[in-house]
């Protein structure tokens, strides 16, 4: 029964092992379910389930029928003018990571986003060309084109077909690695693995974006500069575009600098005025379009392709080109890539969609998201497009712009439809550093998750580690091979965590059943003869080594080598009594002869597995105490510890390894009479326990205590039962008397403590 007193309460009920909590509650029988069962239940067909299942594969019928035209129309229809504005001009950038023509980042700007209108669960994000997996491709593009990259804009006429030939190589390989993206992404769908972004943690994503923010950084400056650099694509490669552009930086296009510093300049200023103001403004200031507007016209009108010999984005086709056959070779040698490119760009929408999500109070389906991404590849990819996700400043422009549901992005794909279709010509004047001027400005968020170091340092170090490797491996190996190595340390970070966990000894804090770590508090209070060890994480066969050494250094000794020493004493003894060397009184123990010691040739005998076994004494008259002097000056270490509390409530699992050597460590404790109690476990915890039958005569199901407080007050209870187990009378009747010779603590058996009761 609980009873409030104003803010305390009073607790009244029986101290509860857990053996004796289930015989006064009785637990319900549960049906645990199969995997028939979970089969039957996957294969069962109802109108009400293929109901659900529709709509679950197509949230628009959902959400559309329930469109509030007169409040979000217009919303949605000036976010959508400004979204697609954005989308047009980061799809010719993008395209431009992916070494392909600027024109086919808008087939990527367009196709994803008519597909995620109907499969999307986000309601908020853009979805489109992401500069990390442009990157990304782009590496892959680099890698199966082994002929010299021919970004030089100061190409010859006999060199036209050629470059032509070589562009729609690079197209192919670029749609065909986004088609096995999306498959991947719908196979992941389709078998409900959107789980697998769990083990991309935040600390990793925002590591890698900023080591891809200086990727793209460095892959733009070879057109800010109009310098003839090789594509690499091997690790170090970031390295080798550096040396050679720095080894080439006399050749730099001064018009193309100039250009590019100046839209950096404007594009920066308007940002931080956006980001200043934007609470004022009805809408943030276009500052792409309007510099997009300015540079093409300027670049027209003074006719810089030809005066200043710029390279600008040159012929726009107009319209949709024939859908592609993926090339099934590029499928075998790119299958790895393609793998760490769906992945990426699934955590990267999905994280972002979350943020929304929870902003404006509206589920999201993992796995729905990779259906939507999926079939967004596939078929941008078929009409030449390269891989989508979604841009986190195009997202965000989406939603500051009032946009409320994707109908948005239905309005931002006519746009980019519209520039395909009527108006990409205007374009063809463009300098392709503006493109590149344009896509760094977009970069500053991502760059400046530098500051996440400082913060990461403070609230978790192993964050921060994940974080500063994640940035140099990305770095120094490349996207493809960084990323791999980033999960990998992930997950040795997490083996780390679980291998060597932060174990503490437990005390009481004011006199009340709560327990914490004791060197937290001043004012703590420890049974005599009991300890508290808790274990913050999983019990397996890694750790269950340095489980063990942690509990000994918290109690300060190793019951297997008080085992062996008090077997080893235990033999002398017995040698002793067989030699006649110890006689039994009345009144106690003589000892007849002045010394005793075995050769050194006896020790060395001693057989460890012998040692290592139960101390047994029912051949002797007498019980032993081993917190005394033993006769002959028998050395023994003495122990103050009569009871071990073990908490394991934040224990989840225990495989069979370590359930093994924890049974190893509990006998080698109650061998040496010390009471070992487990609290805090689960009832799944105590049934594998059971189904693995980890309790013998030994290690017994009664060990285990609902709580730290309810095993503390049974040990405290049997101690009280112990001491007043005999009244004065009884003694008086005893026997033999309890007197102790100088010579050691033998006590005779006939008037011994039971020894569960003894302390």
């Amino acid at each position: 029964m609980i009873e409030p007193i104003g803010n305390q309460y009073v607790v009244a009920r029986p101290v509860y092992s857990t053996k004796a909590f289930e015989e006064e509650h009785k637990k319900k029988h549960r049906h645990h379910k199969t995997l028939l069962d979970h089969l039957k239940k996957w294969f069962r067909c109802s109108a009400q389930k293929a109901k659900r299942i529709a709509l679950s594969l197509f949230p628009i019928a959902s959400w559309l029928p329930a469109y509030r035209i007169k409040e979000w129309l217009l919303s949605d229809i000036v976010s959508g003018i400004s979204t697609g504005l954005v989308a047009v001009l980061q799809g010719l950038a993008f395209a431009l990571l992916v070494t392909i023509p600027p024109s086919y980042g808008l087939y990527a700007a367009f196709f994803p986003v008519i597909i995620y209108f109907f499969l999307g669960t986000s309601r908020h994000i853009s979805v489109g060309p992401f500069p990390v997996l442009s990157m990304m491709v782009g590496a892959v593009v680099v890698r199966l084109t082994p002929i010299a990259d021919t970004a030089d804009p100061t190409v010859t006429n006999s060199s036209v077909a050629n470059d032509s030939s070589l562009d729609d190589h690079k197209v192919m390989v670029a749609a065909t690695v986004t088609i096995l993206s999306g498959i991947i992404q719908l196979l992941m769908g389709v078998l409900q693995l959107g789980f697998v972004v769990i083990y991309l943690s935040e600390s990793l994503i925002s590591g890698f974006t900023t080591a891809a923010a200086v990727h793209v950084l460095v892959s733009q400056l070879k057109f800010i500069l109009q310098l003839t650099v090789p594509a690499h694509a091997d690790p170090f490669s970031i390295f080798k575009v550096l040396i050679s552009i720095f080894s080439q930086i006399e050749k730099t296009n001064i018009a193309d600098l100039v250009t590019s510093l100046v839209i950096l300049l404007v594009v920066f200023v308007v940002k931080e005025i956006n980001q200043h103001y934007k609470a004022k403004l009805p809408v943030p200031i276009p500052i792409e379009l309007i510099m997009t507007v300015i540079a093409t016209g300027v670049s027209y009108g003074f006719d810089f392709k030809n005066r200043f010999n710029v390279a600008v984005v040159g012929e726009m086709k107009s319209g949709f080109q024939t859908p592609i056959t993926p090339n099934v070779q590029t499928f075998r040698d790119t299958i790895g890539d393609c793998f760490g490119i769906a992945i990426v760009g699934f955590a990267v929408a999905f994280s972002v969609a979350s943020v929304y999500s929870l902003k404006y109070d509206y589920p999201i389906d993992g796995n729905q998201e990779l259906i939507a991404l999926g079939v967004s590849n596939i078929f941008g990819g078929s009409f030449r497009g390269f891989a989508a996700s979604t841009a986190l400043s195009r997202s965000g422009v989406q939603e500051s712009t009032g946009g409320k549901t994707q109908v948005a992005g239905l309005l931002s794909a006519v746009i980019v439809l519209i520039v395909i279709l009527a108006i990409g010509f205007l374009l063809e004047p463009l300098q392709k550093s503006v493109l590149a001027a344009l896509a760094l400005g977009n970069l500053k968020g991502m760059l400046m998750q530098f500051t996440e170091i400082r913060r990461l340092w403070r609230k978790d170090k192993y964050d921060c580690l994940i974080w500063v490797m994640t940035f140099i491996f990305a770095v120094v190996l490349g996207l493809g091979l960084g990323l791999a190595a980033s999960v990998a340390l992930q997950l040795l970070t997490i083996v780390f965590r679980t291998q060597f966990p932060k174990c503490s000894t437990l005390a009481n804090v004011g006199r009340s059943n709560i327990y914490k770590n004791r060197k937290d508090y001043s004012e703590m209070y420890e049974p005599d003869g009991v300890k508290i060890f808790r274990c913050p994480s999983p019990i397996y066969f890694a750790n269950i080594s340095f489980f063990k050494q942690k509990l000994i250094d918290a109690i300060g000794f190793s019951p297997l080598r008080i085992l062996r020493k008090r077997n080893k004493a235990l033999k002398k003894i017995r040698k002793l009594q067989k030699k006649g060397l110890l006689q039994v009184t009345l009144k106690g123990y003589i000892c007849t002869v002045d010394g005793f010691k075995d050769s050194d040739e006896e020790l060395d005998n001693d057989n460890t597995e012998e040692l290592d076994q139960p101390i047994n004494t029912t051949d002797l008259p007498f019980q032993i105490d081993w917190n005394a002097d033993l006769p002959f000056n028998i050395m023994v270490p003495k122990i103050n510890l009569h009871s071990l509390i073990l908490d394991f409530s934040a224990v989840s699992f225990l495989d069979i390894s370590s359930m093994r050597g924890l049974k190893m460590i509990l006998q080698e404790f109650i061998r040496i009479q010390v009471d070992v109690y487990i609290v805090g476990t689960d009832d799944d915890f105590t049934e594998k326990l059971a189904r693995c039958e980890f309790f013998d005569d030994e290690v017994k199901d009664s060990i285990f205590f609902l709580t730290i407080h309810d095993a503390v007050l049974h040990i405290l209870m049997k101690k009280d039962y112990s001491t007043s187990k005999f009244n004065p009378s009884q003694e008086k009747e005893a026997k033999f008397d309890f007197t102790i010779n100088t010579n050691g603590a033998l006590r005779n058996r006939e008037c011994q403590v039971p020894s569960e009761t003894k302390f």
